[in-house]
């Protein structure tokens, strides 16, 4: 069985955008591939370096969700990147052969720097992040990275570190290969992408009662006003989540055209197909919230398990750069 690896940055509780854009892949891996899911806090400091308040509850947040979404730790391995040494140390020896312009070619790199304030300039956790995205990567051997077009670039760059690695010190590491998600695009109750920067989202186990709120307050057709004036489905963002959640999406279509459905009754109809797809896992994180010594004895065995593959990697890895002195498995 190939091996997988999928970083997840810590950004708090799951919501609709994320769970139907990503998290729901995921799940579908495990019945294909050795899976591993590293919670990556380090590289969210690369850009929330000085409000760390909420990085604790926004990770045990996000081990929570996953493991409600149906992440099966008897299959994958989910676990804390900052808690595996092996991840640093890869870092710092991956950075010694990684040329600063490969870096900075990086072509999402002005996205992200756009909001950083110009008289501290760019931090170097998040020019060299590619390197450290690569070391998550390769400690693990993996051979499969599951990303969106948008990453390819990122992939590249550790494709290329590997490479360079292998010619310099002996074959090592595989190159891993992209697994291309197509990760639905879930609007915002506003019309644009759900974000919690825009503070659009509706949460995957948030509570029912805010969760009606705002659906409540989803932006509809705009020239649908009165009961019987007749939609336009394709603009209307409740029909868009009906796709998600609704099984006799035609009949939606179809009373919207005609006039025959209003959108506040659409909207209570979307509610509760909504509440109810997700009522399972609100459970389940329920009972996990509640029985968090269990959860973080996932969490370490998880930790354990990771730490067997990426110490022997490590070994080799130092075996390879002459750096092993004589000593076995340190």
């Amino acid at each position: 069985m190939e091996r997988i690896l999928s970083g997840i940055r810590p950004t708090g509780k799951m919501h609709l955008g994320n769970y139907f854009g990503a998290a729901i892949n995921w799940v579908k891996l495990q019945d294909e591939y050795e899976c591993y899911f590293p919670i990556v806090d380090w590289h969210a400091l690369t850009t929330r370096y000085e409000d760390v308040s909420t990085l604790s509850q926004d990770v045990w947040d996000l081990i929570l969700d996953l493991l409600s979404i149906g992440i099966d730790p008897e299959r994958s391995a989910l676990f804390i990147q900052s808690f595996s040494p092996d991840h640093a140390e890869l870092h710092i020896l991956l950075s010694m052969i990684t040329p600063i312009s490969w870096l900075e070619r990086n072509p999402t790199l002005k996205d992200m720097t756009r909001n950083i304030d110009v008289r501290e300039g760019m931090n170097y956790g998040l020019l060299g992040y590619p390197v450290l995205m690569a070391a998550d990567i390769l400690v693990y051997k993996a051979t499969v990275v599951p990303v969106g077009a948008d990453q390819i670039p990122h992939l590249e760059l550790a494709r290329e570190i590997a490479r360079r690695f292998n010619y310099l010190y002996g074959e090592v590491f595989p190159e891993p290969a992209a697994k291309l998600t197509e990760g639905a695009v879930f609007p915002g109750i506003d019309g644009r992408k759900m974000s919690k920067s825009y503070n659009n989202y509706i949460g995957v186990t948030e509570d029912p009662e805010s969760i009606k709120e705002k659906v409540m307050a989803t932006v509809t057709d705009p020239q649908k006003i009165r009961l019987k004036d007749k939609g336009h489905p394709e603009v209307c963002n409740i029909f868009t989540f009906h796709k998600f959640f609704t099984s006799e999406i035609d009949i939606v279509e179809k009373e919207c055209r005609n006039g025959d459905r209003g959108c506040v009754a659409c909207k209570n109809q979307l509610y509760n197909n909504l509440i109810n797809y997700f009522s399972p896992i609100r459970e389940k994180r329920n009972y996990l919230q509640a029985n968090l010594e269990l959860v973080k004895d996932i969490v370490r065995n998880g930790q354990d398990k990771a730490r067997k593959v990426s110490s022997a990697t490590i070994a080799e890895v130092r075996e390879h750069m002459g750096m092993s002195y004589g000593f076995r498995n340190t």
